[in-house]
């Protein structure tokens, strides 16, 4: 069982991205914590780049499924993904100057594609976790939703059935201590939705039916 797990790196007005630091973790801690085998990559915040990067991974490691995180520095929950949109429209550069207003991310792509995630399972482990926890049926039309399309676009390509989606972590706390707690409880949450990851691929190889 091998997991893609993505983050991005700082990007004009965040100058720390919790997402990245999630990730950095993850690979320190992955052979203790983790069953399955994590590929952790920290995507640059640039549309061309992050798009060639992200579907390189894909198609080079062929994982059994593929998590993305982010940044959504206003939310204060875990925002669970439910629809990325065939969109880029937002007023901020990204890290190579690029805008994009009303563009396409694939001009002959549908207009949206649905996260394969087990959305409502991590959820659920994730509230008893007593983590703040919501499911958001708007992942942005910057490099989030950019990415979180693209990722689906290329597993449904490649392999059918591939659980992929994106997830939204909310800003690093400003202090020194709300900082450290706010981060180790990302890393919490995104390491509880790896192993329902990794669960439930052992559940489908043994042939039992996935728990909700």
């Amino acid at each position: 069982m091998k997991i893609l797990v993505t983050g991005f790196n700082s990007f004009k007005g965040v100058r720390e991205n919790p997402s990245e630091q999630v990730v950095r973790a993850l690979a320190g801690r992955q052979r203790n914590n983790f069953s399955a085998e994590l590929v952790t990559a920290i995507l640059p915040t640039e549309y061309v780049a992050a798009t060639r990067r992200l579907r390189r991974l894909i198609r080079s490691e062929r994982p059994d499924a593929v998590l993305c995180l982010g940044v959504a520095p206003r939310r204060e929950s875990i925002s669970l993904e439910r629809v990325a949109l065939n969109l880029d429209d937002d007023p901020t550069a990204d890290n190579a100057g690029v805008i994009r207003r009303g563009c396409k991310i694939a001009a002959a792509g549908p207009d949206v594609y649905w996260s394969s995630l087990p959305l409502e399972v991590f959820e659920k482990k994730l509230r008893r976790r007593g983590i703040k926890t919501l499911v958001s049926n708007h992942a942005g039309t910057f490099l989030c939703n950019h990415a979180f399309y693209v990722a689906r676009q290329e597993t449904t390509r490649s392999r059918h059935g591939i659980p992929c989606g994106f997830i939204h972590l909310p800003g690093i706390g400003r202090s020194k201590g709300n900082r450290a707690r706010s981060l180790h409880r990302m890393i919490r949450a995104v390491e509880c939705c790896v192993n329902v990851l990794g669960q439930g691929a052992l559940r489908k190889k043994s042939g039992r039916t996935p728990a909700g």
